[in-house]
């Protein structure tokens, strides 16, 4: 559960540098992007915690940034961004279990 959190952490870092430095593909979007990510980053504190609010902002953040990635694969055709969408969908789909969500409350 660390490990999902810790690399959750990284992209979401990572993506807000990149709209805070305006090297997204659309600039209308960057505060978009730099609110998510501000949400899925108190979200993995919240996760560490094992708060169920941390869970549900993480769980989300995963399922976006998967569906995202699967999106954008639709618009350019290009097969880089299914990678990261399959790898964080497995991320989601184990946050999802019953084990995992037993342990936040």
């Amino acid at each position: 559960m660390a490990m999902i959190a810790i690399f959750m952490l990284v992209i979401s870092i990572g993506n807000a540098f990149s709209a805070a430095r305006n090297t997204q593909a659309r600039p209308s979007a960057r505060y978009a992007i730099l609110a998510l990510c501000s949400l899925i980053v108190v979200g993995v504190f919240g996760f560490l915690r094992l708060r169920r609010w941390g869970w549900a902002l993480l769980a989300g953040g995963a399922f976006f940034y998967s569906f995202g990635n699967v999106v954008l694969f639709f618009q350019t055709h290009l097969a880089g961004y299914l990678l990261p969408a399959a790898f964080t969908l497995v991320f989601f789909l184990y946050l999802i279990r019953d084990e995992v969500r037993d342990r936040v409350h």
